[in-house]
């Protein structure tokens, strides 16, 4: 398992003060505020305040003072401690844990290995099957279970066909 998550990425300064605005990569904006530091660029800060408003959190941090000093973050992810994360309920993983399981249909044919996940509404996942990327959306039917302790993502085969993307 990582040691660290990437929860959110920093979209633009917000402001003259040094706020920087950023995209949860979290179920909510709302989860950001339980973070005392964050990690973004290799250097750590220590969360001032955070405040959550239409599905962007806004954070302020100990040592970026103005809107330059916060420009320098733009487009850089923003990483917590998996020690400081939140236990999840237990039907859901982080997607970090998620990267690099074994993709695998119910009757235990090994297809590949998943390479990233996008959240989105209905997560898109990229798995590497025979050298090549292939996109699936996390819809209805298509997994039907993550464990991320054995390492595998198991697909229903027919659903994960129809929907699959090269």
């Amino acid at each position: 398992m990582q040691k660290y998550l990437t929860v959110a990425t920093v979209l633009k300064p917000q402001g003259i003060r040094g706020e920087i605005k950023v995209m949860p990569q979290t179920d909510s904006a709302e989860d950001l505020k339980g973070f005392t530091s964050v990690i973004i660029g290799g250097e750590q800060y220590k969360v001032l305040a955070c405040r959550a408003a239409g599905g962007y959190a806004y954070l302020t941090l100990r040592g970026i003072a103005d809107r330059n000093a916060a420009e320098l973050l733009r487009g850089k992810e923003v990483l917590v401690d998996r020690e400081e994360a939140p236990e999840l309920p237990q039907d859901r993983v982080y997607i970090a844990d998620v990267i690099g399981c074994s993709l695998v249909t119910s009757e235990g044919e090994v297809l590949g290995e998943v390479a990233d996940v996008t959240p989105a509404r209905t997560d898109i996942y990229t798995a590497l099957i025979g050298g090549k990327s292939v996109l699936f959306p996390a819809a209805d039917g298509v997994i039907l279970s993550v464990d991320v302790k054995n390492g595998t993502v198991t697909v229903d085969k027919k659903r994960f066909e129809e929907v699959a993307v090269l």
